[in-house]
């Protein structure tokens, strides 16, 4: 285990309560429990560390805490996931007891408690930053689908790659497996820090993908091969279905 010191590792889950999508989303009902509570249960199923929920309501706050765990509030007004955990690092973890710092998006309420886990497995290299998620492509539509976001990579192993590039464009060319990411994160906590640090970078703009700061400023990231997607809620639809599936694992 990269972290066998429980108390070495952070998992925070971002939850921001404005979605021009699916508005008030962290609250979203799912089997009778706000969608934040129920990825709270997933990353407390994982065991792999300490959980605080970074919010920017009152609302969510009160949720996460009436549920058992614990929040810190942060801004309204961060542009991203890891500014908010950035924030919420420095609230909740003032004395720097934290190594390590998984980011887990609070809209994925069905995610599997390996799969969390999984995203510690690269930071057993110690020359890597970020560890992060990627599944192989099987759906043709996926690889050339803009918003599937695809890991260009070098293989290190059978299950993991050294990240080279990410990109929504279908890539790399030829014959060979194509790679889906997903947006999960583990940060050595140096790293978490450098990365907020630096600011949008040049491609990162041009892809609206964050992750390539890290790669332009010659942070290493590393990406476990894992066997399937978690699902993100970003429409009622998708709520529906992650209904379905919590339902279904408590008949």
């Amino acid at each position: 285990m990269v972290s066998p010191n429980f108390d070495r590792t952070l998992v925070l889950i971002p939850a921001r309560m404005a979605s021009t999508r699916l508005p008030g989303k962290p609250l979203a009902d799912i089997c009778g429990l706000p969608m934040i509570v129920q990825v709270a249960l997933r990353a407390r199923d994982a065991a792999v560390g300490r959980i605080v929920v970074a919010v920017d309501h009152h609302d969510t706050f009160d949720a996460v805490t009436s549920a058992g765990f614990e929040a810190v509030m942060t801004r309204m007004d961060h542009q991203s996931g890891s500014d908010r955990i950035h924030e919420a690092l420095q609230i909740c973890d003032p004395q720097r007891r934290a190594e390590i710092v998984i980011n887990v998006q609070g809209d994925l309420p069905t995610i599997e408690p390996e799969t969390i886990r999984a995203a510690l497995l690269p930071l057993v290299n110690e020359g890597t930053d970020i560890g992060t998620l990627t599944v192989e492509i099987t759906d043709e539509e996926e690889k050339t689908n803009p918003n599937v976001v695809k890991v260009v990579g070098s293989p290190i192993s059978d299950r993991r790659l050294r990240a080279l590039y990410f990109t929504r464009a279908t890539a790399p060319h030829g014959k060979g497996p194509l790679y889906h990411h997903i947006g999960l994160y583990a940060y050595r906590r140096q790293a978490l820090e450098r990365f907020v640090a630096l600011g949008p970078s040049v491609l990162e703009k041009r892809e609206s993908l964050e992750q390539l700061r890290a790669l332009e400023a010659q942070m290493r990231i590393d990406v476990e091969v894992v066997d399937s997607i978690p699902l993100g809620v970003d429409t009622p639809a998708d709520l529906d279905k992650a209904r379905r599936l919590l339902a279904a694992k408590t008949l």
